[in-house]
């Protein structure tokens, strides 16, 4: 077994590390945070592989940083019983064949399955949770599945990070985690050179909002309020492909805003076309902890969003940018023209927005506790443990 000594001040005593998802057929935000886990991982030495059904997107990014990736046929994203106890018996195979020293599971369906995999077979096992399902569905029938899948996987599993202290907070109120469970690990990012660097003083303003199109992200709440703002000069640039995105074509249309509204779909340039907008805007009415938030401070830009799950942990009100009620129309149209009628405002936002990025969210900061994590489960007794614990506790 592989014993390496990093500034983390523990010794990592994993030597395989095996990472499960439910989709490679998508690079959202649980897919780009396992590609450049698992790569900064195996840059440090540990041997990794990546498993997960479908194919596509993910894979190929993989492929291109050298990341061992491996497909499983059974495992799919709706809930299909029978189809799903294959999956469960495919990934106990796969494990029981690989002999990892600890599995990190990611997205909901292969975080279950996952667990009770490694379980059956005594391997360490860790939970990210990117967003949990049962978020603002606290009294419905839905809900209360969703908590119940969450509690038998929590069971099952020996630690879950939460991307964002208000995943952690919403597990641990509705008892469905216990709080010694869990722990909370930001998101981070790998850093950008300066022409990825954006100019939020520019005139006019290119807004710009990176999300699928979907009903949880809430475009319609965007366009409306860009429509009451008509008088002033902006265009807006979508980002993202769904199966909504012809209705809010369609809303852009009948707000009189169609002109100034860009759909770009599913781009790999983002960091380009951020860097040469002015704002960023999230209309979302449910977050984990968002990636592309990260990003758009990365970049240097003002964040305009809403104040859902972890937003507020990223940005700071009125400093590196405004938050609004969910849904609010006419709150986000009052920020909105805040951030039009002012480059000054947006430009110091932006600069702080940065400084924010480098000092909390940086790749090499989420990947240094996040392996803190995998290593303290998997570490013999007397091992590292404290230490472990101080560096998450930071």
């Amino acid at each position: 077994m592989v014993s390496k000594t990093y500034n983390h001040g523990y010794r990592a005593r994993i030597a395989k590390i095996v990472f499960i998802i439910t989709r490679a057929d998508d690079l959202g935000g649980a897919q780009v945070h396992v590609r450049d886990l698992a790569s900064a991982l195996r840059e440090r030495g540990y041997d990794v592989l990546v498993l997960a059904g479908g194919g596509g997107a993910l894979f190929d990014a993989l492929e291109e940083r050298g990341v061992p990736y491996r497909k499983l046929e059974k495992l799919i994203r709706p809930i299909r019983p029978l189809r799903d106890w294959s999956a469960l018996k495919e990934i106990r195979d796969a494990l029981q064949e690989i002999k990892p020293d600890v599995v990190t599971t990611h997205s909901n369906k292969a975080g279950l399955l996952g667990r009770l995999a490694a379980r059956s077979l005594n391997i360490a096992v860790v939970h990210t949770s990117h967003g949990f399902l049962f978020g603002g569905q606290q009294s419905n029938a839905t809900g209360r599945f969703y908590r119940l899948m969450e509690k038998i996987g929590a069971r099952a599993g020996d630690k879950v990070i939460a991307v964002s202290e208000s995943e952690f907070n919403a597990a641990k109120s509705l008892g469905v985690i216990p709080a010694e469970k869990m722990v909370v690990v930001h998101n981070g990012l790998p850093d950008v050179g300066p022409r990825f660097r954006a100019d939020p003083a520019c005139e006019p303003p290119v807004l710009v909002m990176v999300a699928r199109f979907t009903g949880p992200k809430d475009h319609p709440t965007l366009l409306k309020a860009l429509g009451g703002l008509k008088d002033y000069s902006w265009s807006l640039q979508l980002i993202g492909a769904g199966a909504e995105m012809d209705a809010a074509k369609k809303l852009a249309a009948k707000t009189g805003i169609a002109q100034r509204v860009s759909f770009l779909g599913a781009r790999e340039d983002i960091s380009a076309i951020l860097a040469a907008a002015q704002v960023f805007v999230l209309s979302s009415k449910r977050e984990g902890f968002p990636l592309s938030i990260l990003e758009a401070m990365r970049a240097g830009l003002p964040v305009l969003a809403s104040a859902v799950g972890g937003t507020g942990e990223a940005v700071e009100e009125e400093k590196s940018g405004l938050l609004f009620p969910p849904g609010d129309v006419k709150a986000l149209r009052k920020r909105l023209a805040c951030l039009l009628e002012d480059p000054a405002l947006r430009k110091n936002m932006g600069l702080a927005g940065r400084k924010r990025f480098l000092e909390k969210f940086t790749l090499e900061q989420m990947v240094n506790k996040t392996a803190a994590v995998y290593c303290n489960i998997a570490a013999l007794p007397g091992e590292g443990t404290d230490d472990a614990a101080k560096e998450i506790s930071t």
